[in-house]
């Protein structure tokens, strides 16, 4: 199996793709409110700097969401039918002349994919990681004044019309299988065993991109799309969406504001290929280790392509591939991939 990359480097609202030529749309854009993302946001609208020194915090909450709006659109316009998007975000909590406040981005958000005719599906909270010991903010000991702590990011999910349709016993969407205890652990609302961020990244890298753990898109990847789909990050950062399809065998294609980050990324290809197998052998052994906890007796079906059984008749044919080779091309990569079968 071969799957092409691609990586452009402009603006999001601009996308250089084709229309519904998208299958899956992974990303973390820039969370309106929070500093870290002041500069972005006043670049592409400079009134925003000056509504922030203002203290008008209602209305740059409202301009930076504007120019996140024209990407919303923008996906509307690249994704199929049926397909879905994944949006990671946090609220930010800020005080703006002297009145402390959530800024709720996972609503507005929210309100623009509803209001572009998209279906919201139940979203996903997940603990980031943290060595605050920290639970409060504000007064500390003593009524009223403290507030909690936000712990947590939303992954936001929408689906472009009805689901998805794919031909009867279409061997790639069989083949794109998750095990069954994968699936009860992935498909719940609440994911609180995230780790931290890839630890390749250098501390400017994650400090200018805001980099979300592998695991998080990786999951999202296998749980919606199936081998050799197109996922897309509009929000490209330090390309860890686009490294996740890469060992999840999907295509993908992503677009970043910030060439450095872009010009950074083949630093974290260098060991693709033992990074690929390891996550492999980690789902592989996690299985192995489920089965001996459950019992084999206890499972009805074997699996084709591994030498134990499985819970499900769905789970049959599930195939996992490993990355084999990396090419470098003109638009972006070419993956070669190889099935990680028993040996």
């Amino acid at each position: 199996m071969r799957t092409e990359h691609a990586l452009h480097v402009g603006d999001a609202r601009d996308l250089a793709l084709p229309d519904e030529s998208v299958d899956l749309v992974v990303t973390s854009p820039p969370y309106p409110m929070i500093e870290m993302w002041d500069d972005v946001f006043a670049g592409l609208d400079p009134g925003i700097e000056e509504m922030l020194a203002a203290g008008e915090g209602e209305r740059a909450f409202e301009s930076m969401h504007a120019i996140l709006d024209a990407v919303w659109d923008e996906l509307e316009r690249v994704l199929r039918e049926g397909a879905i998007a994944c949006i990671n975000v946090g609220d930010a909590t800020r005080t703006v002349e002297n009145t402390f406040q959530t800024y709720p981005n996972h609503v507005r958000i929210t309100e623009a994919f509803r209001d572009r005719g998209f279906v919201s599906l139940p979203g996903i909270l997940w603990r980031k990681p943290t060595n605050s010991t920290a639970k409060f903010m504000g007064s500390g000991m003593v009524p009223t004044n403290a507030y909690p702590t936000l712990e947590h990011e939303h992954v936001l999910i929408f689906r472009k019309g009805g689901p998805r349709r794919f031909e009867p016993h279409l061997e790639s969407r069989y083949e794109s299988a998750y095990f069954w205890e994968e699936r009860n652990r992935w498909f719940s609302d609440l994911w609180s065993d995230i780790k931290g961020v890839d630890q390749r990244l250098d501390g400017e890298a994650r400090e200018r991109s805001g980099a979300f753990p592998f695991e998080l898109p990786y999951r999202l990847i296998n749980m919606f799309s199936i081998h050799e789909d197109t996922v897309c990050d509009p929000f490209w950062g330090t390309g860890t969406t686009t490294l996740a399809a890469m060992v999840a065998g999907r295509e993908s294609v992503g677009h970043e504001l910030d060439p450095g980050l872009v010009e950074a990324f083949d630093g974290r290809l260098a060991d693709l290929p033992a990074f690929s197998r390891e996550v492999i052998e980690n789902r592989l052994a996690d299985h192995r280790a489920f089965v001996e906890r459950v019992g084999a007796e206890e499972l009805g079906y074997d699996a084709v392509h591994y030498e134990f059984p499985v819970r499900t008749k769905q789970e049959r044919t599930l195939r996992l591939y490993a990355v084999e080779t990396i090419e470098e091309t003109d638009a972006g990569y070419e993956i070669t991939h190889r099935p990680a079968d028993a040996e």
